[in-house]
């Protein structure tokens, strides 16, 4: 007897279905195999056949056995994980009349079975209840723990099961299982923006919390240079709080993201905050961009509409922060592999943080370097030039004093005072570019794009081309201090980019001075 079922394989951020055909019949002779699986599938998919033949008879049900095939179309798509196990279960009692359903073409069915019969949580939930609505399925069925993350898709049934006994006796009639239901705009507005830490926890430092406040308003990527306890990672932790707050369909694609990783929280459904990554510094080049035996999203794509954070940066591997690169240009990662290629999304601000020597007091106030002659610089130089270029804000960051550590007063700004002004920033850039799709915001700019909107009166030409000559500016801060001035001018609300504005910019680029490192 042959029964269809229907499954998804999940390839990038999205989802394809998949047609799971089970074909039973004809005795087999003592001894002999019994159970046959095609349509490319991985060990995970083809080990699913001694979980399903416990997960029966433990669920009360019995393994016949009669010459069993099952095909998964199609057939030259490689299959991986372990979330065909209920699909092709239901699918198997379905073709041996222990399960009697004649609509079992309307749901899409997922779920790795534990061999007592339970259901465990799947990666990528999301993308595929997107796919059964997409193909028109009245339904969805898959792991009670998935359920509220698939019920964020409008027009679908969801039902979350807990083993398979209830997936069967609610497609058999015998079951009043009620869909699970999310308002997802309720669910969104309800949880966004909700942050565990703000700027007001930060006591002095006003000049880094400027240069955040410019890098959130104009998706600049930053980087931190100061001593040991400074307080590089506590500031970088609290840009995501002055970032615009996500859209609904920021969030959903987020989730998307995580849900394809398995790394959504349990307890949430919808993905309601700016996302923090923050590797550390001894991670590979793969795990970061992504990819692997079985391509998965790396850190940058789990950042994506976010901040990717990289503490003590010349310790990552160099060939690791050389992948960022095209990354950074393009805002998503292509995987390739010979029989297929993946896209991620990856637009994401990068914020590092680095000791200016290896012993961490080069240009302290009070402590003295110890680094021998030369030291310095070639710490500086495991960051690539070309990495550099893409970094717009070069912020030295100074020790906080006494007084201003042993205060009892709060800050005076909050996180929500200084995303109101970002977020003024943000939608004057928005009505600038809006006739441009592959620009953003004022850090996206090409050097076309730089020369036609950064305009400059003939004082600032002056003060820039003095600013260059002085500090011996390297030819590549040009760009990046117009850009700059120009967020500047869009947080004081100033159509001009003034002397002020440029001051402020040339400020921010201690790395390009000329013998800033010795």
């Amino acid at each position: 007897m042959l029964v269809k079922t229907y499954a998804a394989a999940v390839h990038g951020v999205d989802a394809q279905t998949i047609t799971v055909e089970i074909n039973t019949g004809g005795n087999v002779a003592m001894g002999s195999q019994f159970y046959f699986m095609v349509g490319l599938p991985d060990s995970a998919v083809r080990e699913g056949s001694q979980r399903i033949e416990a997960a029966l008879k433990n669920s009360g049900f019995k393994m016949l056995r009669v010459r069993t095939v099952v095909n998964l179309a199609p057939a030259d798509i490689r299959k991986e994980g372990s979330a065909y196990d209920l699909p092709i279960a239901i699918g198997y009692m379905a073709a041996t009349d222990q399960l009697y359903c004649d609509h079992l073409d309307r749901y899409l069915i997922m779920g790795e079975l534990s061999l007592d019969g339970s259901v465990r949580p799947i990666k990528g939930a999301l993308p595929i209840a997107i796919q059964a609505r997409k193909e028109k399925f009245k339904g969805i069925i898959l792991p009670k723990a998935n359920a509220r993350e698939a019920a964020l898709v409008n027009d679908l049934e969801v039902y979350g099961v807990e083993n398979l006994r209830e997936a069967v006796e609610f497609l058999s009639g015998d079951s009043n299982l009620q869909p699970v239901e999310v308002n997802t705009r309720e669910e969104f507005f309800n949880n966004v923006n909700h942050y565990d830490v703000d700027f007001s926890d930060v006591k002095g430092q006003a000049n880094i919390k400027r240069a955040l406040e410019l890098a959130a308003a104009g998706g600049h990527n930053a980087i931190l240079i100061g001593p040991p306890g400074a307080g590089k990672t506590m500031l970088a932790r609290r840009l995501s709080t002055i970032l615009p707050p996500l859209s609904l369909h920021e969030a959903l694609e987020t989730t998307k993201i995580h849900s394809v990783s398995g790394v959504l929280p349990s307890d949430a459904a919808l993905i309601t905050t700016r996302p923090f990554r923050a590797p550390h510094h001894t991670i590979s080049d793969v795990a970061l961009v992504g990819g692997g035996t079985n391509p998965m999203p790396g850190e940058i794509s789990l950042a994506h509409n976010g901040v990717l954070f990289l503490d003590e940066l010349p310790e990552f591997k160099r060939s690791v922060l050389e992948v960022l690169r095209q990354p950074m240009e393009e805002r998503r990662v292509t995987i390739s592999r010979a029989k297929l290629s993946v896209e991620y999304p990856a637009g994401f601000m990068l914020i590092a943080s680095m000791n200016p020597c290896p012993c961490g007091y080069y240009n302290h106030p009070d402590k003295e370097c110890v680094c021998g002659p030369g030291v310095v610089k070639r710490y500086l130089s495991k960051i690539s030039g070309p990495l550099l270029d893409r970094i717009d804000l070069h912020v030295e960051v100074t020790p906080v004093s006494y007084d201003e550590l042993s205060s009892t007063e709060r800050s005076s700004e909050t996180s929500a005072d200084i995303v109101t002004r970002v977020i003024r920033a943000r939608e004057i850039q928005e009505e600038r570019f809006k006739d441009h799709s592959s620009v953003y915001c004022n850090a996206h700019m090409p050097s076309r794009m730089v020369q036609e909107i950064c305009q400059v009166s003939p004082a600032g030409i002056a003060l820039v081309k003095k600013a260059m000559e002085k500090l011996q500016l390297s030819a590549r801060a040009y760009d990046r201090i117009l850009k700059v001035a120009r967020t500047a001018a869009d947080l004081s609300d100033s159509s001009e980019i003034k002397i002020e504005h440029l001051a402020e910019a040339i400020h921010f680029r201690s790395l390009d001075r000329e013998g800033w490192a010795g």
